[in-house]
């Protein structure tokens, strides 16, 4: 049976002290839980969370990393940095990466790739805008950003990687796809994994939803048949309402 994985994706937000005060407080709140926790966090952060995670349950994430390993590449950080620090998992082609920073399925692609050479563990984020699913196209567009992220990579290194389903349309919104719409269109990448790499792939692989996800629909989400926990965003910013969101099946 998949395991449950909720990821907390604070995006642009904690100074460090405040950091660490969300570490010392959500620690003791999802110490009994038997999902993994994960929290991803900016550049800045990082070494903080790490500290102060140390002997919790609670995993660190960053949220975005370059495909080289080192280079004239001014203001990036690569996988091999990330990992001698003792990152373990790192977000990959987030919706707002793709709008904002020119991210596209190919560097999206390199970077997973550089990720698991390195030791790192991909978050990796497909999703369609509201026009494309208002057009019937949100399972082509899905599936062909899974295919594409997927490009070149062996059965084993599909198993470690964790994909998160966040329709653009319900990030940071306040809407959410209903739980039998998401639910379904995780079923969809997981057939598209099937095709690709074979059932006892896809039935490993960990799919998350993302969109607006809070304490009020966690347990919805999670408890569907292929729905393995979340990539949460505003909320993952509460330790409270967060821990709730990873205590859902409390």
């Amino acid at each position: 049976m998949r395991r449950k994985v909720i990821a907390g994706n604070w995006k642009m937000n904690m100074l460090p002290n405040e950091a660490i005060e969300y570490i010392q407080a959500f620690g003791p709140l999802v110490k009994d839980t038997e999902n993994e926790v994960i929290l991803c966090v900016p550049y800045t952060d990082l070494f903080y969370c790490l500290l102060n995670a140390q002997g919790t349950n609670i995993k660190i994430g960053a949220q975005n990393m370059h495909f080289a390993e080192n280079g004239a590449y001014t203001g990036e950080v690569s996988g091999k940095m990330l990992k001698a620090i003792g990152v373990e998992y790192v977000i990959i082609g987030h919706s707002e990466r793709r709008e904002y920073f020119a991210e596209t399925n190919e560097t999206v692609n390199k970077k997973i790739k550089s990720a698991l050479e390195n030791g790192l563990k991909p978050i990796v984020c497909v999703g369609e805008k509201l026009a494309e699913r208002e057009a019937g196209k949100a399972k082509d567009i899905i599936t062909k950003q899974t295919e594409l992220a997927l490009e070149g990579l062996t059965d084993e290194q599909v198993k470690n990687i964790i994909i998160a389903y966040e329709p653009i349309w319900a990030i940071g919104t306040g809407k959410t796809a209903t739980a039998e719409d998401a639910n379904n269109s995780i079923k969809d990448i997981r057939t598209k994994i099937a095709e690709l790499y074979g059932n006892d792939v896809a039935e490993n692989v960990i799919i998350q939803y993302g969109g607006s996800v809070k304490s009020s629909n966690a347990k919805e989400l999670f408890t569907t048949s292929d729905i393995d926990g979340g990539l949460v965003g505003g909320a993952s910013l509460k330790p409270d309402e967060f821990s709730k969101i990873v205590n859902y099946d409390k």
